[in-house]
């Protein structure tokens, strides 16, 4: 395991300490903090690794949503239905991704983005089962009062984000991760010493789909309502991208520095600019990315190279 990985592990374990400074807003900002890093670092396995600019994050973080928030109003304990919307995500997407990875570049880009409607659509029509657009209420999952759900929710948000993080540390020192960076840097290549492409993208897909599925269905039992317009929301899509370019594309550590980075911009910028706070965020993020190409992650590399050398 690398340095950068053992980093990474201690700052999704510090995580977990946020409780402790006290008050709901904390466990809120820490509950959507662990989301974003879920998001992000999944993404990053199809989009940082493989190299595919997938978004369908939006998607699969509705389809878990609507799943779990099913299974939650039949009585299934959330306990199972989050696995569930995670497992048949993962399945879904892996399907999926063995047709679509057949295309590349912005052809694949598209497709991936049109998923989000398609799904929308399915739900919105399907209204027996999810409320259509007029939404779904979600039952309580206790009666322990306010802030021990709050607790409660925080945890198994962060529990998942633990999973993800492992996750990806997992892949990118494995077989997978190996064949993952070859297709990155040449998918014709690949193919012809042998690489099953397309399965190594597929499984990419449906790992990237797998957490953050289940972290739509831990959001789902958080809010108690969900609606197509909110799960569905395309941003969900757009912001893992962006965290993953303001941390460093492919870095694993980068991408989850990038998450907490964008969700400490988005959360001044709501509280100083709330009429404005979309054009101002903006704003920043390009300002960012024009001075930092590569990310945070290179600021390390920038800072040795203008060290003075000894004589």
């Amino acid at each position: 395991m690398t340095r950068s990985n053992f980093v990474l592990l201690a700052l999704v374990i510090s995580i977990a300490a946020l409780p402790m400074v006290g008050g709901s807003y904390a466990l809120r900002l820490g509950t959507i903090a662990c989301m974003y890093g879920i998001l992000a670092l999944s993404w990053n396995v199809v989009g940082g690794l493989a190299g595919y600019p997938s978004f369908a994050t939006a998607a699969f973080f509705g389809f878990g949503a609507y799943t779990a928030g099913v299974l939650l109003g039949k009585g299934v304990p959330l306990v199972v239905s989050v696995p569930a919307a995670g497992v048949i995500s993962f399945v879904l997407a892996g399907l999926l991704g063995a047709a679509l990875l057949r295309l590349r570049g912005h052809y694949f880009a598209i497709a991936s983005l049109s998923l989000i409607e398609v799904f929308r659509e399915l739900v919105n029509n399907a209204t027996d089962l999810t409320g259509g657009g007029m939404g779904l209420n979600i039952p309580l999952t206790s009666t322990a009062g306010v802030m021990a759900d709050a607790t409660l929710f925080f945890y198994v948000m962060w529990g998942l984000l633990v999973g993800t993080a492992l996750m990806v540390v997992v892949v990118a020192g494995s077989k997978l991760g190996f064949g993952l960076a070859c297709i990155r840097q040449n998918e014709t290549a690949a193919d012809m010493i042998g690489l099953n492409t397309t399965l190594y993208k597929s499984v990419a897909f449906g790992l990237s789909a797998c957490f953050v599925g289940a972290a739509g269905g831990v959001y789902a039992a958080w809010v108690h309502y969900i609606d197509p317009s909110d799960v569905f929301d395309i941003l969900y899509s757009v912001k893992p991208i962006v965290m993953a370019l303001i941390g460093g594309l492919g870095s694993p550590l980068g991408v989850l520095v990038g998450a907490l980075v964008y969700l400490g911009l988005e959360e001044v910028v709501w509280r100083n600019y709330i009429q404005i706070h979309s054009g101002v965020l903006g704003i920043l993020i390009v300002v960012l990315l024009l001075f930092l190409p590569n990310g945070l992650m290179s600021l390390r590399s920038r800072l040795l190279a203008w060290r003075p050398k000894r004589v």
